[in-house]
C-alpha cells in the first residue's frame, strides 16, 4: 500500500488524516494559509515524488499546475493546508500486539532520521503495555485514542492481519 492508498483507507475508516484534495487546475486557495502540494500515484512505488511544503497560495497554485503538466499521465497532484506536526508516529497493528512509536515534530524525524522518543508494545488481549522511552510524550488521552483507532484497523483488516 502506498501513501495515497493509505490516505484513502484512513478516510474510509474515519480515522483522522490530512484534509487532502485532488488538484485539477481550477482551484483557488485561501491566501491566509500556507499550502503543501505533492505528486501521488494510485499504485506502485511512491518514493521520492515531488513535493513542495509551506508555500503561499500563489506559489502553491503555480507549483501544482507545473506538477499537473509534468505528472498527470503517471499520477495526480494533491494539495492540503500546511501544518507543523508537534508529535508524529506510526501504529503497527499485529495479530496479538499493537506497536506505537512516536517522536516530537515531523514524521520524517522517525522515518528518515530514525529517531524514536517512545515505543509502546500493547498486548491485544491483556492490554498490558511495555513502554520504552518518554511515556509522557503522548499522555494517556492521546494514547487511548490511538489504541481505539488501532482496534478499528484490526477489526476492519482482521483477515489480513
Amino acid at each position: 500500500m502506498n501513501k495515497l492508498q493509505g490516505f484513502y483507507e484512513l478516510q474510509y475508516l474515519g480515522i483522522p488524516s490530512i484534509p487532502w484534495r485532488r488538484f485539477t487546475g481550477t482551484e483557488t486557495l485561501d491566501p491566509s494559509l500556507l499550502w503543501t502540494v505533492r505528486v501521488a500515484v494510485e499504485e506502485g512505488d511512491d518514493y521520492n515524488l515531488p513535493r513542495a511544503v509551506g508555500l503561499s497560495s500563489a506559489e502553491a497554485l503555480e507549483r501544482a499546475r507545473e506538477y499537473l503538466r509534468r505528472f498527470s499521465a503517471k499520477g495526480m497532484v494533491l494539495y492540503y493546508p500546511y501544518f507543523i506536526a508537534l508529535i508524529s508516529g506510526i501504529i503497527d497493528v499485529k495479530e496479538k500486539t499493537t506497536v506505537l512509536e512516536a517522536v516530537h515534530g515531523d514524521l520524517w524525524n522517525l522515518t528518515t532520521k530514525g529517531r524514536v522518543e517512545v515505543t509502546y508494545i500493547i498486548d491485544r488481549y491483556t492490554r498490558e503495555r511495555q513502554v520504552y522511552g518518554d511515556d509522557a510524550l503522548l499522555g494517556e488521552g492521546k494514547l487511548h485514542e490511538l489504541i481505539k483507532y488501532s482496534a478499528r484497523i484490526r477489526q476492519k483488516y482482521r483477515d489480513l492481519i
